[in-house]
């Protein structure tokens, strides 16, 4: 409960707002989706080639993009950055709303990251309408509003923040790209538990929701796709922080392997798959015999409930003394893996710490496991194993039914293996 100040001049009532193509003067009418233009040949790139992979190919005209994270990890200057490589690869102007910081501070931040400033309009409002009616005069090739929070709309008795606030601006803002076919990205703010802040109905109503991703202590970021009617939404875009802004990172396997100890026990390199991009990273686990009753299960990056399940069925198929033992995984540098490819290494990585027995060199596995202890296949072997092949990996262990139909590089060994204790004899073999 907030004690707001109530107002006793009248206020119009609220309207129902709808928005129309210009150059539909009249009613619409159907007509057959085969005559429609897809529009893919009129994306825009934003000179990033990361962001450029997550939105699906670059900017649709119309889009509706929302950017989430934690505050301080980078969304302003992504943006802008954004923006500027919008000038170069167009001759239009870009619009910059600034809600929240002053036109100094976004100054500064322009010439610290090298941006060109001459087509880039900063605006400092938070008026929706006011919003609306520069968009319409300047005709930009992209708006960037920073961020949705702090916009507001008067006609609307509310705090700025607000749910009625946040749902009326985010919908006012969704008919002015619309209309105008302008590419426009909001930046939203994040609740404690790293949601969006504001109703539910906000990422319901734009295209896409990108959220910056980031693992405390490490200079790089994720950009990860939660929504996109443009595109994927398994694809990942790597930056690493510098002094002069975000830079994207073009091989992420050989940056989240570059400080892998040699000859480690509890360490396996896996081959993930991120979308279209495959990324080698690294697993690690420690298992250590228990002082409390109940042992514990520790996981960054992993799923506890099926590093649970790997724990079991390496204790009942495997053989492994495991039950008594506090269980922690993690996967280095802050990445989180979904796919079932990474049950092999996981249980890999299991099984080497508790036996205190590296992998040899040059050696990564993936697979999927089963209760039953049998390993079954996974997508796109071939396209993990040429990325393999590229970092100097020289042998593979993977299920026998992946290896099916599958071109192995030649300089990697693939050792086919169908059951789990199996797979654990030749992998430190």
């Amino acid at each position: 409960m907030v004690e707001e100040k109530v107002e006793t001049e009248a206020k119009p009532k609220h309207k129902a707002r709808t928005f129309r193509l210009p150059e539909a003067d009249d009613a619409p009418s159907p007509v057959p989706i085969a005559d429609l233009d897809g529009g893919d040949d009129r994306r825009a790139s934003t000179g990033i080639d990361e962001l450029d992979r997550v939105l699906g190919g670059g900017l649709v005209p119309g889009m509706l993009v929302l950017v989430g994270g934690d505050p301080g990890i980078g969304k302003s200057t992504l943006l802008l950055q954004a923006l500027d490589g919008i000038t170069k690869q167009s001759a239009g102007r870009v619009l910059y709303v600034s809600g929240e910081e002053s036109p100094q501070q976004v100054k500064l931040r322009a010439e610290r990251l090298g941006v060109d400033g001459q087509r880039l309009l900063l605006l400092a409002e938070t008026r929706t309408d006011r919003i609306v009616s520069a968009v319409e005069r300047l005709e930009p090739a992209a708006v960037v509003v920073d961020s949705i929070q702090s916009i507001y709309d008067p006609e609307i008795e509310s705090a700025p923040g607000s749910v009625s606030q946040i749902r009326e601006v985010a919908a006012r803002l969704m008919y002015m790209a619309k209309a105008r076919a302008v590419p426009t990205l909001l930046v939203g703010h994040v609740t404690k538990e790293g949601g969006l802040a504001g109703p539910k109905v906000l990422e319901h109503l734009v295209d896409t929701v990108l959220y910056f991703e980031s693992a405390t202590g490490h200079p790089y970021r994720i950009l990860r796709a939660h929504k996109n009617r443009f595109g994927s939404t398994n694809e990942i875009g790597v930056f690493e922080m510098e002094a002069r802004g975000l830079m994207p990172v073009a091989n992420p396997s050989e940056l989240f392997l570059a400080e892998r100890p040699e000859d480690a026990p509890g360490s396996v390199v896996l081959p993930a798959i991120e979308g279209t991009r495959p990324v080698l990273v690294e697993v690690q686990a420690l298992v250590s015999p228990t002082t409390f009753g109940t042992p514990r299960r520790t996981c960054l990056g992993f799923d506890s409930a099926r590093a649970a399940l790997l724990v079991a069925v390496l204790e009942r198929r495997a053989g492994l003394q495991l039950l008594g033992c506090d269980v922690f995984v993690n996967v280095a540098g802050g990445m989180t893996l979904r796919e079932p490819a990474a049950d092999l290494a996981v249980a890999v990585a299991l099984a080497s710490s508790l036996t205190n027995k590296p992998l040899p060199p040059r050696t990564l596995v993936f697979g999927e496991v089963g209760l039953a202890g049998e390993l079954r296949g996974v997508t796109q072997p071939d396209v993990r194993l040429a990325e393999a092949s590229k970092l100097g990996f020289r042998r593979a262990v993977v299920p026998t039914a992946a290896l099916k139909k599958t071109d192995v590089p030649a300089d990697v060994e693939a050792v086919g293996v169908g059951a789990l204790d199996e797979a654990l004899e030749i992998s430190f073999s």
